[in-house]
């Protein structure tokens, strides 16, 4: 659809989203603006501003799968996983360090990352198409964000504001899938020497290789599927967790590794 073709309300709401993202100003829940519950509008509005991240020259790294954890869903007060969009631009080299300011409200989750070698085209994709198409995982840390204020946000806002996504950051070690049990990796993490989130891979959809099923099924359905190359985030395996300015985090993911990032101080 061209920009004079879009509804209204789901103009509105990109304009919105995306003028908090240029200006670094959160901004009200945009599901005043959006139909109660209509999740679909709340996609196309998603699918606007990846569009324009597109024509601006960012390329896709893959995709994210949020509100998999019944821990993150009871922190936000959504019933149902949601899926985004991974640009490159957003991945942050393991143990680097996030600028000041880069971020609005910032908050940190562990994750497995799936990387594909193969396409994964399918509208009802089986556990078997992911092991199948899977090249390896890794372990990761996803820096969620939202431009909305306050975090007030439903399942309407979280989708149009493609799924909050942030930034991501992978473990550098690539751990391939044969022998390896997704569903009973346990997963700690801690900020500084204080762990603030554990988890296990059954705390993911049951596993995060039903999350990665549900997630290919998911955007095949929209005509986007999952294409080789591209990174996967499955999903948190515990409660997210604020991060501020100087926080390190350190994820260990049994059989995957470590994983770790640093938040600028103020003025670094």
């Amino acid at each position: 659809m061209t920009g004079q073709e879009l509804p209204p309300e789901v103009s509105k709401a990109a304009d919105t989203l995306l003028e908090a993202t240029r200006t670094g100003v959160v901004c009200p829940p945009v599901r005043t603006y959006l139909a109660d519950g209509d999740i679909g509008a709340a996609y196309a509005v998603q699918r606007v501003n990846v569009g324009r991240g597109v024509a601006a020259g960012r390329r896709i790294a893959g995709r994210k799968i949020g509100l998999t954890s019944p821990a993150v869903q009871t922190q936000l007060g959504v019933d149902q996983p949601d899926f985004g969009t991974l640009f490159a631009d957003m991945a942050v080299p393991e143990g680097g360090v996030v600028a000041a300011g880069r971020l609005l409200q910032p908050k940190v989750e562990a994750e497995v990352a799936l990387v594909l070698g193969a396409d994964l085209p399918h509208r009802d994709c089986t556990v078997a198409d992911v092991l199948r198409a899977t090249e390896f995982a890794l372990p990761a840390l996803e820096i969620v964000d939202s431009r909305i204020a306050e975090w007030n946000i439903g399942i309407v806002d979280t989708v149009a504001d493609n799924a909050s996504c942030g930034l991501y950051v992978l473990g550098g070690t690539p751990v391939p899938l044969t022998g390896l049990d997704l569903r009973g990796v346990r997963m700690t993490m801690a900020r500084g020497d204080e762990t603030v989130s554990q988890g296990t891979g059954a705390d993911c959809l049951g596993s995060p290789l039903n999350a990665a099923a549900w997630l290919a099924s998911a955007v095949a359905a929209q005509g986007d599927p999952l294409r080789a190359g591209e990174v996967l985030l499955t999903g948190a395996l515990g409660p997210m967790v604020s991060a501020g300015p100087g926080d390190r985090f350190e994820a260990h993911i049994s059989q995957l590794g470590r994983v770790t990032v640093e938040f600028a101080t103020e003025g670094e």
